[in-house]
């Protein structure tokens, strides 16, 4: 912002606009110095006792800089509210409330009367409310409150002396439509004119007293705007009070706005919040009302004798000057055309149902992805599905809300739950435009964002019923029905039963889905692998994310199905390891024991004797054979190892069987080889040919390298029959292999 000018008489107040600026420029310009040295010692986060000597401003916004951006190091982790120009005067307001609030009484009283004067009848000219007064309130519920309390004292004359118990008489009735925001009121009407008619009829009838009705220009969810025109005559007929509220409120600045929302100048009260509509931080919200007697607006706490109350307006009393009443219908304009860009590219598109279709002129667009199949009749709800098919919708919808949020954060989406349509996505520049700088060209790329991922939510819906038919075959992996994940399906990979106890069960079926995850995610595919949200109720499964238009699903399954395979047979060398090799070694240890005993009983006991055993070698050589042995960790026992070599030598000719899923160069794992561009088509013809070739060559050279060789026991038996003598030491014995 810029500096105050020179002409300023007052010297404090140029200082205070020298410091917003400076305060501004530390808070938005990004690191400060040595803050990379600070954010390592951590324990400066931790609070602590108030310095005696105290600091000075340009540390303590250092330090309000670094709690407020934390750890974020990256400047797209930093998406804080555009704070332009007209933010900086409804910041300097606080500022100036502060220093304006020391001024003498007399003074103070002068200079607030003017500004709620002024900033009254500003809003009341530019919202083409006439006659009107205006209460100003931090929480934009206060305003409602406030009102209820001024209807209730016009309608009970002791209220302000006997107190509630004067409600005894006529219990008072609030309506409210059904599509408000919760928490405003018990009683609900529906939107209908003529049921809520004969509603305020029966509660007139039982003795009850209608007191106050609330209605919508522009619900919370949808941006639905209630029949304004009617309503008030409704209010008329039975001398109830009517309050409006709603972001289409905003649109009484323009020029041309529709007809119900122009019926909402013709209320009794109305709430704005012209805060997030012009992009103002911290401004108050204003509620305008039209009340001859002011005692029963003082009595209800509408207006106050408190000059230091009345500067709560100063801040939007310096905004709205410095906006300009064209800045205020180009902010407003601007927002309702980009509401008009979306939504009429959203009717093209076939997979996407708006829910504004009788609403043209609405600034809220909400908008739900739906299959055409599945689309009902007029009249419908929820595209005519079963639950489990809603729930499914739902969680793809919070999906696509969810990606376009993050992908496009400047257009300000959100997701939102509505009673018949179901969870649907919401666009609401006039509430985020402002702050968020949205532009025509953000919206372009939200379209674009949107057609891409359309398809992606087309082949997830199509996929997840062969998905679950094919892992339902396989008595290996269980199927887990979980219509709130937003992917293709949720599996887990069942061991079979080796009679273990109910706590070890578990933990083995734990560490298999754990493992086979893990391989999973180390795949070469598109298709992503999770352990579900975070706080998911299903444990020990695997996610499958969202599905594309080449997706075999039957490889899926068998892939899974064959890595959970190998992840329990590989688990089983490793579950009793200790145990195994402990018995493998005593086992050793008997059998060499067992074979010194048949030595000793074979040679004798002279041959035992170190002088004596040599003159008998010596004379009658010993002939020992070979008595090998192997350690089988799979079976934890000792094996003899005279199989060893046949088997090795039948295993060494045999073919190793092909690959049952021949990959493509190219190619990632799970893609169908026939669904994709021609390209593709012909560099796998082309790999074929390749790969072909290729192995008839490595098979054709394996077996110019076969060559017949002796086996060692031959060789072993000729070395034994020959007579000859062994020199002393040098004499064969038995030995015990462990491996």
């Amino acid at each position: 912002m810029d500096l105050l000018p020179v002409k300023v008489m007052d010297p404090a107040l140029a200082e205070m606009g020298n410091h917003l600026s400076d305060a501004m420029k530390i808070l938005e310009g990004g690191k400060l110095e040595g803050e990379a040295e600070r954010r390592k010692l951590s324990w400066k986060d931790i609070p602590g006792p108030l310095q005696g000597d105290g600091q000075n401003v340009v540390s303590i916004l250092q330090l309000v800089q670094t709690l407020m951006h934390g750890d974020d190091d990256k400047e797209g982790h930093r998406r804080m509210q555009y704070v332009g120009e007209q933010g900086h005067m409804a910041l300097l307001g606080h500022s100036l409330a502060a220093y304006i609030s020391v001024l003498e009484r007399e003074r103070l009283r002068k200079l607030t009367t003017r500004i709620l004067s002024d900033t009254t009848l500003w809003l009341c000219r530019i919202f083409r409310y006439e006659n009107g007064s205006a209460y100003y309130h931090e929480d934009d519920r206060e305003g409602l409150l406030k009102v209820c309390r001024l209807v209730i004292n016009a309608h009970y004359e002791e209220y302000g002396t006997e107190g509630f118990t004067v409600l005894s008489s006529k219990y008072p009735v609030i309506y409210q439509s059904a599509a408000c925001r919760p928490g405003l009121g018990q009683h609900l009407c529906s939107q209908d004119v003529a049921l809520l008619d004969k509603l305020v009829k029966d509660d007139r009838d039982s003795g009850r007293l209608p007191l106050l009705l609330i209605a919508n220009a522009g619900t919370p969810g949808a941006g639905h705007t209630d029949k304004l025109g009617r309503l008030k005559e409704l209010c008329l007929q039975y001398n109830m009070w009517l309050h409006v509220e709603g972001v289409n409120l905003a649109t009484l600045v323009l020029g041309q706005t529709s007809s119900p929302v122009t019926a909402a100048t013709k209320c009794d009260s109305m709430t704005l919040t012209p805060g997030p509509w012009l992009g103002l931080p911290a401004v108050p919200a204003v509620t305008l009302y039209r009340h001859e007697d002011p005692a029963l607006s003082l009595a209800a706490g509408l207006t106050s004798s408190q000059p230091v109350e009345k500067l709560r307006a100063l801040p939007l009393w310096l905004s709205l000057q410095y906006l300009g009443h064209d800045g205020i219908v180009e902010r407003i304009k601007h927002a309702s055309q980009l509401s008009q860009q979306l939504l009429e590219n959203l009717k093209t598109l076939a997979s996407i149902k708006t829910s504004v279709e009788d609403e043209l002129d609405s600034p809220v667009v909400v908008f739900r992805f739906s299959q055409d199949h599945s689309s009902p009749s007029s009249g419908a709800s929820v595209e005519g599905c079963y639950e489990e098919d809603r729930d499914i919708l739902d969680a793809l919808n919070r999906w696509l809300g969810e990606q376009l949020a993050d992908q496009v954060p400047l257009c300000g989406v959100d997701v939102v739950e509505l009673e018949d349509e179901g969870t649907c996505v919401r666009f609401n520049p006039l509430m985020t435009a402002a702050a968020l700088g949205t532009q025509e060209n953000d919206v372009a790329a939200l379209l674009e964002k949107l057609t891409e991922l359309i398809p992606v939510l087309s082949c997830t819906l199509r996929f997840r019923q062969e998905f679950r038919d094919e892992v339902l075959q396989q008595a290996s992996l269980s199927y887990i029905a979980d219509p709130s994940w937003p992917g293709l399906g949720v599996v887990r990979y069942e061991p079979r039963n080796t009679e273990l106890e109910e706590d070890k069960s578990q933990e083995r079926m734990e560490k298999i889905n754990s493992d086979l995850l893990k391989k999973l995610i180390e795949l070469d595919t598109d298709l992503s692998f999770s352990c579900g949200p975070e706080f998911s109720e299903d444990k020990n499964v695997i996610f499958i994310g969202m599905a594309t238009e080449d997706l075999d699903v039957r490889e899926i399954v068998e892939t899974m199905v064959s890595l959970g395979r190998d992840v329990e047979e590989s688990g089983k060398l490793f579950e009793n390891m200790t145990e195994v090799v402990r018995r493998g070694i005593l086992e050793a240890e008997l059998q060499l024991q067992k074979a010194n005993e048949e030595k000793l009983m074979e040679e004798g006991v002279l041959r035992q004797i170190p002088l004596v055993s040599s003159v008998l070698n010596w004379f009658s050589p010993v002939q020992a054979s070979v008595k090998g042995r192997t350690f089988n960790l799979a079976e934890g026992c000792l094996d003899s190892t005279e199989p060893v070599y046949s088997i090795k030598a039948q295993t060494s000719k045999e073919a190793s069987p092909d690959s049952p899923n021949k990959r493509f160069p190219g190619q990632k794992l799970f893609r169908r080889p026939g669904v994709g561009s021609d390209s593709m088509s012909d560099c796998s013809s082309v790999g074929q040919v390749e790969e072909s070739s290729r192995e008839n060559t490595l098979m054709h050279a394996a077996d110019e390298a076969e060559v017949p060789q002796e086996q060692p026991s031959q060789i072993l038996e000729e070395s034994v029959s020959l007579n000859q003598r062994v020199p002393e030491g040098q004499e064969t014995e038995s030995v015990d292999v462990l491996r």
